[in-house]
């Protein structure tokens, strides 16, 4: 069942066959831890991807160990926050067994604690606590961090959700990863409108839910080094909005003040600066340096021991050899009393020489001191210089993610000038044949030019030719004008007559209506009357216009 629940969990398929010939030739009764062991490193560990869910494996390892080990005396906390607790201690804790959590651990877990609770840091009570922890143990087991915590000792006036809030927010962001949570308004990508999301913030994404419980998944927002986040200004009624752009989406997001959306802009822009350098999550990174400088103390602190013993070493062989000529004088003292002069002035020698290495003790005792001083001195100068060193590392990173920028323009001018001089040599090219094109152009226009200045002299000529023709149409315009004229007067002479004449008759006659012959050809009708000529004098006036413009043509 526990081969069978470890396979699930961790998400490696199970093989009984191989369960059951492991353990074929085992008759002795139940099996041990080290009876176990093998086959669950062989046939389970090994095969292991690390694509399971963490929590769940540590909820089952729990449930495996919580009921033997943890404490029967009543907490202030629940058995979920033991269990976030008992988790925390397993991130925390040294890299051997049995495990233990250092006061140093403890110290910053009870402060982040604190701290997530709104309460103060009691320096002094903690280290009241530290002083007697040192002189029994190195550190805690996770059953006696889970009633140190469970105890009350450093949440005195909280009542128990409170301290349950404070476990989770540390769980959250120590085990799950999380940077920062909390509700803000999103805008949709299809309908538009806005709805209100509970945002947790992750190492590589952002998550949103319906609620704070994290049982509706609405979706995430993948981060990566090409992201990145900048503020709006208010619109549409909305205020304090703020842009995240990624590859393939842009995400609109409104904070409830603008101290919220200063802390979510730039914890957002820390989480894709660290994803572009590469660098874990900052609790993560803090744990690694932490445990680095506590093996640089505690290599320093056993060199120092080291030293401390070959002193005192070498004092009690000082020690023994006062003690060895101690004896050695009160022998010769016994053994010659007749000789007390003697004797005395051999003590006094001998105190004179047990002052000068009483006085030699001292000052090597004295030196052994200034030595551990300029130890402890020498500890603050690397610390400092650690600082400085992290401070540099920052500094190089953003020289070289200058230089990088540098490379990249470098090589985008090159590319630009590369393309210039290959659009410059086809456009040489081009002027070249255009050149010749052009010179040909100039010959060929020398020889139309040629043809055209002899069309040009043809087309004077026959201009002159049109000229003469145009004036002897006007003067023949000028005659049948003239001819025209005379014919309006004799009409006009001819009317006259003939309505003096009807006047007479009528008034001579009264009614009697003359009957007069009337033309045998029809009449021309103008636009002034009667024509004053016949058809076949129009006939043989057209036949005459014909013949001039034929003879000037």
């Amino acid at each position: 069942v526990l081969s069978h629940n470890l396979c699930t969990v961790l998400n490696v398929p199970h093989d009984p066959v191989a369960l059951e010939e492991h353990f074929r030739d085992d008759d002795e009764g139940p099996v041990s831890n080290q009876g176990y062991m093998p086959y669950l490193n062989k046939f389970i560990l090994e095969k292991v991807q690390g694509n399971f869910d963490k929590v769940e494996f540590n909820r089952m390892c729990w449930t495996l160990c919580a009921k033997k080990n943890l404490s029967k005396s009543p907490l202030l906390i629940s058995d979920e926050d033991a269990f976030k607790v008992w988790v925390i201690f397993n991130f925390l804790s040294e890299d051997k067994y049995p495990l233990i959590i250092v006061p140093e651990e403890i110290e910053y877990l009870l402060k982040k604690i604190t701290e997530a609770m709104g309460a103060g840091w009691q320096q002094e009570q903690f280290d009241h606590y530290k002083i007697a922890l040192n002189t029994s143990r190195e550190g805690l087991s996770a059953w006696e961090l889970i009633d140190l915590i469970g105890s009350g000792q450093f949440s005195k006036g909280m009542d128990r959700q409170t301290v349950s809030m404070a476990i989770n927010e540390v769980f959250n962001e120590l085990i799950l990863d999380v940077l920062k949570q909390g509700y803000m308004m999103k805008k949709g990508h299809k309908r538009k409108n806005w709805m209100e999301r509970w945002f947790v913030l992750k190492p590589n994404s952002i998550s949103y839910y319906v609620s704070e419980d994290l049982k509706d998944k609405k979706g995430d927002i993948i981060l990566d080094g090409n992201c990145c986040v900048e503020g709006l200004p208010d619109k549409d009624g909305k205020k304090c909005l703020f842009l995240i752009k990624c590859l393939d989406k842009t995400f609109e997001i409104s904070a409830s003040d603008k101290k919220k959306k200063q802390e979510w802009i730039q914890a957002i822009q820390t989480t894709v600066n660290l994803l572009r350098a590469g660098s874990p999550p900052p609790h993560k990174e803090a744990r690694q340096k932490r445990k680095e400088l506590r093996q640089k103390l505690l290599a320093e602190q056993e060199e120092l021991e080291r030293q401390m013993k070959e002193l005192q070493a070498a004092n009690e062989n000082k020690q023994k050899e006062l003690e060895t000529v101690r004896k050695q004088l009160e022998a010769a003292a016994a053994r010659a009393a007749e000789e007390e002069k003697k004797r005395l002035q051999t003590q006094v020698e001998l105190q004179d020489r047990f002052s000068l290495e009483l006085e030699r003790e001292k000052m090597v005792r004295q030196k052994m001191e200034e030595q551990v001083a300029q130890k402890s001195s020498e500890l603050e100068q690397y610390l400092q210089r650690v600082r400085e060193l992290e401070e540099m590392y920052k500094q190089l990173q953003e020289a070289l993610e200058d230089e990088k920028q540098a490379r990249q323009d470098e090589e985008t001018v090159r590319k630009l000038q590369a393309r210039l001089l290959e659009e410059e040599t086809a456009k040489r090219a081009e002027l070249e044949k255009w050149h010749l094109q052009q010179q040909q152009t100039i010959q060929m226009t020398e020889a139309e030019k040629q043809e055209l200045e002899n069309q040009r002299m043809m087309k004077e000529q026959a201009l002159q030719v049109a000229m003469q023709q145009l004036k002897q149409l006007e003067l023949e315009r000028k005659e049948a004008l003239e001819q025209y004229e005379e014919v309006k007067k004799k009409l006009e002479t001819a009317a006259n007559n003939t309505k003096s004449w009807k006047d007479k008759v009528a008034h001579h006659e009264g009614l009697i209506r003359l009957i007069e012959p009337g033309s045998k050809n029809p009449h021309l009708i103008t636009n002034w009357g009667p024509a004053a000529f016949t058809e076949a004098e129009l006939e043989e006036r057209q036949r005459s216009w014909k013949g001039k413009k034929a003879t000037s043509e």
